[in-house]
């Protein structure tokens, strides 16, 4: 009996520190750590709203976004000043407190950063502002080289590389203008007897870079891959709801609707995908496989990683990590590029002079005929034209680091456990650093170079900095200017009465709420 009491006893004593452990670091978690935090922060003369338990300032930030939504911008001279409507909190926020202030994501203060100086250090040190941890259910969309840190990333970059090397970007460039034209043809086909069609071009724009990302990365076309981009496009707007709510621990094991789509989902993109990178494998091996497209060089480039280092495990990526890059691949060739061209429609058709400076430019170098790669290289006009619609409407609008350890960044120290939040659209507009004029439409400002037009400051940054600048850069700008110069040799282009401006927040990008309606005139 004393036995049995003695290790009943001992149960109950174990069960009670457990219960006080659990009950310490959920305290801790949702109340001491946030204020001590948020402590630090002050002495240092950063202001913000006070913590709140749990939720910090989601639920304002989401109720908010909800209200700018509700009704489109008027299109006036400051239609470009979309800040307030994207990022109505954070806006607020930066105005009610300066730019040295803080948010609050759940219990996480998030710091913003707008100096150029220390933009330019956190983009440089890499190790110390990692990439976010992912919310475990936001990664079943996809992780890839975007979001590794540490070895891992390097490692990736190094086997990645090759596929993005302007000698190979060029032999793409055939399948650009080929997508492009397929797009344009069926524009022509809805032409009316007048020479004019009406539409939402952003469905046709979205479907042409993801055409061409599906035969850069795949060599297959839209129409092949169309499962795998509706599959993702669904879990774009699941892992939407799960960012936007404050992170549960466990939450994810729950058998929710959306947990157990999310997952399915999951399934359904990785059996595609590893069918076509072991269809890819066994011709590679078998010498059949031409290494053209995104996927045979990352496979080819891996495999000779591998042949390196004597198969060490360590070393290489795992098929679940090619999967991973391929579903990176996926979404990030088709939503920026193709968001990219549709906000430069809307404003070549909100300034028509810029418009028609464009086309006479494409025509003096290009005539009727196709671009190739050296003439693109002599666009300035239409180089100018882009940038500037990057730096109004960046489509990755806001960019987020955390900091793991305690870390200096000027005269600051960040304590470990807050991360730091680089507004894009915010430094991009900013009068300080952009001039007076700096939400309008000037392409001009870029006529030297992005350099003259930031005077070598880090206040442009729509792909990033650094060494972590995004590896598809290239590929995204010789896209882009393929396609808008075909657009230009074949139509003109004018806002239609019914198109609304409405620029939305729909992490991560920057999105037209309600489509993009033109006019289109064939030429």
């Amino acid at each position: 009996m004393e036995v049995s009491f003695s290790t009943s006893t001992i149960g109950i004593w174990v069960l009670i520190v457990t219960v006080l452990v659990g009950a310490w670091r959920v305290l801790n978690w949702l109340w001491l750590k946030p204020k001590k935090l948020e402590r630090l922060l002050r002495q240092q003369g950063l202001k913000g709203n006070s913590y709140r338990i749990l939720f910090g300032d989601m639920k304002q930030s989401i109720q908010m976004l909800k209200e700018a939504k509700c009704k489109p911008m008027n299109l006036s001279d400051d239609c470009h000043d979309i800040a307030p409507r994207v990022f109505p909190f954070l806006h607020q926020i930066v105005k009610n407190y300066g730019k040295n202030c803080f948010i609050w994501v759940g219990p996480i203060p998030r710091l913003t950063i707008m100096d150029p100086e220390q933009i330019k250090e956190i983009f440089t040190r890499v190790y110390d502002f990692q990439k976010l941890d992912m919310n475990p259910l936001a990664k079943l969309l996809v992780t890839g080289l975007a979001n590794y840190n540490g070895e891992k990333w390097t490692k990736h970059r190094k086997i990645i590389n090759p596929a993005f090397h302007m000698e190979k970007l060029k032999l793409m460039l055939p399948t650009f203008c080929q997508s492009c034209d397929d797009m344009i043809r069926k524009w022509e086909g809805l032409v009316s007897s007048d020479g004019s069609c009406e539409l939402d071009v952003w469905p046709s724009l979205q479907s042409m870079t993801s055409d061409v990302i599906s035969r850069t990365a795949f060599g297959s076309s839209y129409e092949e891959g169309r499962r795998i981009f509706q599959l993702l496009n669904e879990q774009i707007k699941l892992a939407l709801k799960s960012i936007q709510s404050v992170y549960i621990p466990g939450w994810r094991f729950l058998p929710t609707g959306t947990n157990q789509r999310m997952k399915e989902i999951d399934r359904d993109i990785r059996a595609s995908l590893k069918d076509i990178i072991d269809k890819r494998e066994k011709a590679i091996k078998a010498g059949e496989a031409t290494n053209d497209d995104l996927l045979s060089i990352l496979l080819e480039s891996n495999y000779k990683e591998i042949q390196e280092h004597g198969n060490n495990k360590n070393v290489g990526m795992s098929i679940r990590d090619v999967i991973e890059e391929c579903k990176l691949f996926y979404l990030g060739g088709q939503e920026t590029t193709s968001l990219w061209l549709v906000w430069t429609m809307v404003l070549l058709s909100r300034h028509p002079d810029w418009q028609a400076s464009a086309r006479k430019e494409v025509v003096q170098i290009f005539g009727n005929q196709k671009p190739d790669y050296d003439r693109l290289s002599h666009l300035k006009i239409v180089t100018m034209i882009l940038f500037e619609v990057l730096r109004l409407y960046p489509p990755a609008f806001t960019l987020a680091r955390a900091v793991n350890r305690e870390t200096k960044l000027g005269n600051l120290i960040l304590p470990a456990g807050v991360q730091v939040c680089l507004p894009t659209i915010l430094v991009q507009h900013d009068r300080e650093l952009w001039g007076d004029d700096a939400i309008e439409f000037k392409p001009e400002r870029f006529s030297e170079g992005v350099s003259k037009a930031t005077k070598s400051q880090v206040s442009f940054f729509p792909f990033g900095w650094g060494p972590r600048i995004c590896i598809g850069q290239n590929f995204g700008i010789l896209e882009a200017k393929m396609a808008l110069s075909l657009m230009l040799q074949r139509f003109s282009f004018e806002l239609s009465p019914t198109y609304a401006h409405a620029p939305s927040n729909a992490i991560p990008m920057l999105q037209p709420q309600h489509g993009v309606h033109l006019i289109l005139r064939k030429l």
